[in-house]
């Protein structure tokens, strides 16, 4: 029993130290992961863009199937707590904290993820061109103007030349073969790159352009622009290959688009505007005040009602916060008003697992057994009660989750998954932290120090192990 209690220990040690390096590392890294912080629109803002389908025969289905594919984009641009939702018939609300580049951003969105390879007679056709293909041979692009900056997105149009034959067709893309990459070598030396495959009558058409055209440009075109056009060095006789970028920002935003699957309709950005954050540092600050505060007022609380037991559990909260933050880093997930309110919440209900269990293992004490058979008594007759308001706490979590997926509403997302991460953790530090605690702390007990466990055998009706509990 003590070399199990002492391997648990260890377990604890290692958790709580590897949750403490998250939280504190000055790099902000673990393990080559981003581990900072995200917060939502209401903490820190960022942009909110309204997209309009440019087509007057799209169904309610296929605004719906945009909205999705727009949604995994999103979530690949490693932007949480997004709102994603359908406005009306035609439209679709975009919610993005925090984002770096909104430009970028916004590009992402609206492009419909169309790859396509073309001939282009043997000219070399420079990057960002919009050329008229024979898959879309009237881009909408040619007339659409930055919606951040309020400017031409290109600056190189080709209005009024030829239209390319296209060699592939975007829907025979692969998506599932579409990954990071870094090309081998070349003039340039190594580059950040996406690697792409295709299927059906694209790989055979490429196959068949590639092996005849050696030595003679082909233009990769995203969108009706052109991303490069590279010389043919040998046939692609799978069909597959990789597409050079100049910068890793490049490559995210093609494989963004590319990967998480083509719009089944065409959309423009018709708003597009920077909100502010709404609640701002001083609510956060007050939040986290808040928080300290209620952990402080429920620590002095079991202390002095439960003594020793009761430090001992104040100890397991500090580990089951650091637990908590490390986990939300790492998700990551990112934090809104309501979800640090879950969190405080999940404070209140680990609590209440710790007062279960004491309160059963005073009453098995006053019974007439030992220290170690009560406390274990404890820990076994509280169980039941723990499991099931857990799982309770857990199902409305899960209907809420639900329920806020469903309809878009994101804070309320936020609120149940710190509520139900909260719920799972709490039954770790409670089972587990404070059961160790409590049993390498039961050798030091006597019945002269039976204070020092908020504990004692006054009023007790019999020894009788087998005598009922007194009423608490």
């Amino acid at each position: 029993m003590r070399s199990r209690d002492l391997y648990s220990l260890l377990l604890i040690v290692i958790v709580a130290g590897v949750a403490l390096f998250i939280n504190l590392a000055p790099s902000q890294n673990f393990l080559g992961r981003d581990v900072r912080f995200r917060l939502g629109l209401d903490l820190q803002g960022g942009i909110q863009v309204l997209l309009r389908t440019t087509s007057a025969a799209a169904t309610a289905d296929e605004v719906k199937t945009a909205a999705g594919v727009i949604e995994r984009r999103v979530n690949g641009l490693g932007v949480g707590e997004t709102v994603v939702q359908v406005a009306g018939s035609d439209r679709i609300i975009v919610e993005l904290p925090g984002v770096d580049n909104p430009e970028q951003a916004v590009e992402t969105l609206r492009g419909t993820g169309r790859l396509e390879f073309i001939d282009s007679q043997g000219q070399y056709i420079p990057d960002g061109t919009v050329v008229r293909t024979t898959g879309d041979p009237n881009p909408a692009k040619l007339a659409n103007t930055n919606p951040i900056t309020g400017t031409d997105t290109v600056t190189n149009t080709a209005a009024a030349g030829p239209i390319y034959p296209s060699i592939t067709d975007g829907k025979d893309l692969d998506t599932s073969a579409v990954q990071p990459a870094f090309s081998q070598g070349g003039t340039l030396g190594s580059r950040p790159a996406v690697s792409f495959s295709f299927k059906g009558n694209s790989a055979t058409s490429l196959a068949q352009f590639t092996a005849t055209n050696v030595g003679k440009p082909m233009c990769i075109v995203l969108d009706s622009e052109v991303v490069s056009c590279p010389v043919i060095n040998a046939a692609l006789t799978d069909g597959s290959g990789v597409i050079e970028t100049n910068s890793t920002a490049d490559r995210d935003r093609i494989l963004n688009q590319l990967k998480y699957g083509a719009l089944p309709i065409p959309l423009e950005v018709e708003t597009s505007r920077t909100v502010s954050a709404t609640l701002g540092q001083d609510s956060v600050r007050t939040s986290i005040a808040a928080g300290i505060a209620g952990l402080v007022v429920v620590a002095l609380f079991m202390v002095l009602f439960y003594r020793l037991p009761g430090f001992l559990a104040a100890l397991a909260l500090i580990v089951y916060t650091a637990i908590s933050f490390a986990i939300y880093r790492l998700i990551p997930i990112t934090l809104t008003l309501p979800g640090i309110a879950g969190f405080i919440l999940s404070i209140g209900l680990a609590v209440d697992a710790n007062v279960l269990i004491f309160a059963r293992l005073r009453e098995e004490y006053r019974r007439g057994r030992d220290i170690r058979t009560s406390l274990e008594l404890g820990f076994q007759e509280s169980w039941p009660a723990i499991r099931d308001s857990s799982a309770s706490t857990l199902i409305t979590s899960v209907v809420l989750f639900l329920f806020g997926n469903s309809f878009g509403v994101s804070i309320i997302k936020g609120f149940a998954i710190t509520l139900g991460l909260g719920i799972v953790i709490s039954l770790f530090t409670a089972i587990v932290v404070t059961r160790t605690f409590l049993r390498l702390a039961a050798p030091v007990f006597s019945e002269r120090n039976a204070w020092l466990f908020g504990i004692d055998r006054r009023n007790t009706p019999s020894a009788d192990p087998a005598a009922p509990a007194e009423a608490m």
